[in-house]
């Protein structure tokens, strides 16, 4: 199945408009940080006939990822009580019957923008958060992260994905940035953007 390359509004001014398959990252120092970002994001999304999801972790917990998104988006419950926008813990996506699945992962978001389409709208907006992977699971979880962007432009689909920090040195951050289009970070107050590095670049 061939994405469609029509550009959607990503909600987020430094960025304009996307075309499905996009894989991104962002960066966070903190989770005002996340919610910055993921409001303007997820509001554009909702406004544009996408269904969203957001799978959060112990940063921001359910309730409060909800709560957030109440106070930043106009019309936000009512969004939610139609069924647009899903927001669920790490343990019942990432860490389902207790343990990570690549494969079963990525099913899932291919499964989720299948239903999305049947009900009508247009493709899946989602983001991740990571702050709960371990250092035992990284290499695993980046094996995953660069198939997700090797496939991600057959589908209808708009990925961010979310690294605290706080958990990512030096070779982790280029982990991240190498398997995904281009990364967002936060750099003397102002939000930049982190290319990936050219095919054949020296790391």
């Amino acid at each position: 199945m061939e994405a469609s390359q029509q550009e959607r509004d990503s909600g987020i001014a430094l960025l304009g408009g996307l075309p499905w398959g996009t894989h991104f990252c962002q960066f966070y120092n903190s989770g005002d940080d996340l919610i910055e970002i993921l409001a303007a994001y997820f509001q554009a999304g909702l406004k544009n006939n996408e269904y969203c999801m957001w799978v959060t972790s112990p940063v921001l917990s359910v309730s409060q990822a909800s709560n957030a998104m109440a106070a930043a988006i106009p019309d936000f419950g009512r969004y939610q009580t139609a069924g647009q926008i899903e927001i669920i813990p790490h343990t019942e996506w990432y860490l389902k019957d207790g343990y990570f699945d690549a494969d079963r992962v990525l099913a899932g978001w291919v499964s989720r923008l299948e239903a999305a389409k049947d009900r009508g709208f247009d493709g899946l907006r989602l983001t991740g958060d990571t702050f709960w992977l371990e250092e035992s699971g990284w290499q695993e979880f980046v094996d995953y992260e660069a198939t997700i962007d090797r496939v991600i432009g057959d589908f209808r689909i708009i990925a961010l994905c979310t690294y605290s920090l706080e958990r990512c040195g030096v070779p982790e951050i280029m982990d991240v940035v190498k398997n995904h289009e281009f990364a967002i970070a936060m750099s003397r107050g102002e939000w930049q953007v982190v290319s990936k590095p050219a095919a054949g670049a020296p790391s």
